[in-house]
């Protein structure tokens, strides 16, 4: 999905992720998810929904898309 988004956002979603897997996510809009396991990260009107491993450095990046179809 990386690949049909403005390729800004593709690097600002990338750029996230890295700060996510370093422990900086001061400043990153995330939400842990309602009802099932993850968290959200928003950028602009995209979404990416992912999981992570405490033991493990390990993101796992579940949906990215759109505000309005992420969550279906």
């Amino acid at each position: 999905m990386l690949a049909k988004m403005p390729k800004a956002t593709a690097r600002r979603f990338l750029t996230a992720f890295d700060a996510l897997a370093t422990g900086q996510s001061s400043g990153l809009d995330v939400k842990k998810l309602m009802g099932r396991a993850g968290y959200r990260l928003r950028i602009g009107e995209w979404r990416a929904l992912y999981r992570m491993e405490k033991d493990q450095l390990i993101i796992e990046v579940v949906k990215i898309g759109p505000r309005g179809d992420i969550y279906k």
